[in-house]
């Protein structure tokens, strides 16, 4: 058993703040939240907050682990003017590149910057073409190593070996979601990592490979996790191919349903944006990533019924991520303020519950201990009318001090229970040979 003494509670949906609250731990989740509970009980471990900030778990919706070592990348890339062009003489040249080693040493080292920043969850999309087969259980023993909560699942994709390549992703998918269901099974339900069925983005699926992914769906019980209209050309090549919007098309194979994630979306029609609410489903703005591969900015974000935010493989700092969407909207004249982008904050975890079927998002009995405390001096009145402006304005990771996943300690006093200095030294020596690889 684990007791948090006199925490400060502060909650995102709805909005709360609360003083002078102690929460008891036992096992993975949370059995009680009140004034005083501490003294009922007799714990292995009390830590006294002193007032401290507690949050539920922040989750990252859209990740991708597999470019951890891209930062700073000094392989020889050609001159990209346009998004089709990034991704052919970037990141598909990295991710063809990847094999084991390097996959598990990308997949530690964005495990523990993701808790570094307070993140408690990240919903991962995969690709090693190279190395299909397997490597999604590498990302398993990354998340589990460190602690961290995630869902992960391979990029189905033609793009490199035409319908060979895109069984073995089905393949990939369907085999893990298999031991991931093993694990629920022998686990007490304390499992920490789920899948999706991935697929790259519809431009290069092709019909018979949505049609292999809805058979992956109805035999996993999972949804998509896909790119859509990230660029005008994934939009323009389905109206040119196929006659059809982006989710339209998705939709027409049965794919888009209360389990489906879509991330960016930045140019999809009004009637796309109908079929995801109707069907329950997620949107998962990247605001960073959008910027930096200069695609546009979704100016629909009022639209939509489930509205998340992810990375996109830029770390898994949501706090950051939270002040650049939201800063991003103001700067295009845009309506929402602070306290939508806190609801958008919060969303991720509704993802969670529909995949591990347990409750997520708030510090009250019955949820799962995910669980981030900062060290936060706030300079004004900390109130559930302005948390969103705390966040925007003030709260930041350099102030997470302590996490909290799955009922355990991951990190305590901003320093991890093991030594990470091996992981690193491990991490540089794989990112060289990752960036040698591409230009060989």
């Amino acid at each position: 058993m684990l007791i948090l003494k006199n925490a400060m509670i502060v909650e995102f949906s709805p909005p709360a703040v609360r003083n002078g609250i102690d929460i008891v731990i036992e096992g993975t989740n949370i059995i009680e939240v009140s004034p005083g509970a501490a003294e009922k009980y007799k714990a292995e471990t009390i830590i006294d907050l002193k007032g401290s900030l507690v949050m539920p778990g922040i989750v990252c919706s859209h990740n991708h682990f597999y470019s951890g070592l891209a930062r700073g990348i000094m392989a020889n890339i050609k001159p990209s003017p346009d998004f089709i062009s990034i991704l052919q003489n970037l990141w598909w040249r990295l991710d063809r590149a990847i094999d084991e080693e390097i996959l598990y040493y990308s997949g530690l080292v964005c495990s523990l910057e993701a808790i570094r920043c307070g993140t408690t969850a990240v919903i991962d999309h995969h690709a090693s073409p190279a190395y299909i087969k397997g490597s999604l259980r590498v990302l398993k023993q990354a998340f589990e190593e460190t602690g961290l909560r995630g869902i992960t699942c391979y990029e189905t994709t033609n793009r490199n070996g035409g319908m060979t390549e895109v069984e073995a992703g089905i393949e990939e998918n369907v085999e893990f979601a298999v031991l991931c269901d093993k694990d629920k099974r022998d686990s007490n339900n304390t499992h920490l990592v789920e899948t999706m069925i991935g697929g790259h983005a519809p431009v290069t699926i092709p019909d018979d490979a949505l049609l292999l992914m809805k058979e992956a769906i109805d035999e996993t019980g999972r949804g998509i996790h896909i790119h859509a209209a990230e660029d005008r050309y994934d939009v323009s090549y389905s109206h040119h191919v196929y006659g059809k919007d982006v989710i339209q098309r998705l939709a027409d194979f049965g794919l888009i349903n209360e389990k489906a994630l879509i991330a960016h979306g930045v140019f999809l029609s009004d009637n796309d944006i109908e079929l995801l609410n109707k069907s329950d489903a997620y949107l998962v703005h990247n605001a960073r990533s959008n910027m930096n591969n200069n695609v546009g900015y979704n100016t629909k974000i009022p639209q939509y019924k489930n509205f998340a935010l992810g990375t996109d493989g830029i770390g898994s700092d949501m706090l950051e991520e939270f002040k650049f969407a939201y800063f991003k909207h103001k700067d295009i004249g845009g309506p929402l303020w602070p306290d939508s982008y806190l609801q958008f904050l919060f969303s991720g975890n509704n993802l969670l519950e529909r995949y591990f079927g347990a409750n997520f998002g708030k510090v009250a009995k019955g949820y799962k201990a995910d669980l981030t405390i900062f060290d936060y001096n706030s300079p004004t009145p900390l109130l559930e009318q302005n948390i969103g402006g705390h966040i925007a304005f003030g709260l930041d990771s350099r102030d997470v001090d302590t996490v909290i996943i799955n009922g355990k300690v991951v990190l305590k006093n901003r320093q991890f229970t093991f030594d990470v200095k091996p992981i690193y030294d491990n991490a540089r020596k794989a990112a060289q040979r990752l960036w040698d690889k591409m230009d060989t």
